[in-house]
């Protein structure tokens, strides 16, 4: 089974981009419409993740309450 490369931001909100265009034709039915809304909360989730991650990484307070880089 190949390895599947973790997304960038950039690309989670490109794919997330995609999606709404998806949502928003007339022609979608409902059926794809749910679908593509649990992928939409799937990548939210991980951008969630991702951006935390990063915010986590960049600061960390010191004994002193202030922000040093990690």
């Amino acid at each position: 089974m190949a390895e599947q490369k973790e997304q960038t931001l950039e690309e989670i909100f490109g794919e997330m981009e995609g999606l709404l265009e998806a949502l928003e034709s007339r022609e979608i039915s409902l059926e794809d419409s749910f679908e593509k809304y649990k992928e939409g909360m799937a990548l939210l989730k991980a951008a969630g993740e991702k951006i935390d991650t990063v915010e986590k990484a960049m600061l960390v307070l010191n004994d002193q309450g202030e922000a040093d880089e990690f």
